[in-house]
């Protein structure tokens, strides 16, 4: 007997938007503020002056990023609602060459000509403007846009990740911070790349090696050029 799917079954498809948002945002939140404070620490300056840059950048960090997804997450929906405005249409228009266009899409996908004009004839009787952003744009309520939800993803999960590396200036001696500081970042970036590896789905391994790489090169750099300027002023 065949497997029945049940109506609550999840999908990880449906963790998409808010999953790329939310680890970018954590993501982003480690590594800039991280590399921030290891640059600045770097440069010899006092506990308060490395508190006051974190935090700034924390807020300056977190309004960017809800910023950046709100405008980068409202062009896609734009250009969703475009599509699907010239789909309705052509659907008004040239019903018959819709549905021709439909029934190609299906064979191309492995039916037979008979079944897939039966299958485009009941969806479009059902919801045809449905079935051709479905299949024919590849849009569905799953994988939607959506700004705001994006937005506050990003500046919460940003906001997580930053308070992370600033509570580290906090408990650490001074002179250990820097260390300490980049030590900790990498953690927290492992630690977010299997839960977001978890999350989706995906290799674990690859996900933490992906994260703490490009962090590890981000603190680098930053550390080089703090301890240059701090010799320099």
């Amino acid at each position: 007997m065949p497997h029945l799917h049940s109506a609550a079954e999840r999908h990880r498809v449906t963790r998409i938007g808010w999953l790329r948002a939310a680890v970018l945002g954590a993501n982003d939140g480690i590594v800039s503020t991280a590399s921030l404070i290891v640059g600045v620490a770097s440069a010899s300056a006092a506990r308060g002056d490395i508190l006051i840059a974190g935090a700034a950048g924390l807020v300056a960090g977190a309004m960017s990023m809800a910023a950046g997804e709100y405008v980068s997450v409202s062009s896609q929906a734009d250009t969703e609602k475009a599509d699907l405005g010239r789909e309705r249409a052509e659907l008004a228009a040239t019903p018959e060459a819709e549905l021709r266009e439909l029934t190609n899409i299906y064979v191309q996908r492995g039916l037979s000509d008979e079944l897939a004009a039966t299958v485009a004839e009941e969806l479009t009787a059902g919801d045809a403007l449905a079935a051709h952003a479905r299949d024919e744009l590849g849009l569905s309520t799953a994988t939607a846009a959506r700004p705001i939800q994006a937005a506050l993803a990003s500046a919460a999960t940003f906001t997580a990740g930053a308070a992370l590396p600033l509570a580290i200036v906090v408990m650490v001696p001074l002179g250990r911070l820097v260390a300490a500081e980049a030590i900790a970042a990498l953690l927290f970036l492992a630690l977010l790349g299997a839960l977001g590896a978890v999350a989706g789905s995906a290799p674990v391994g690859r996900a933490v090696i992906r994260v703490t790489f490009w962090g590890a090169i981000a603190m680098l750099v930053t550390a080089i050029i703090g301890r240059l300027v701090g010799a320099v002023v």
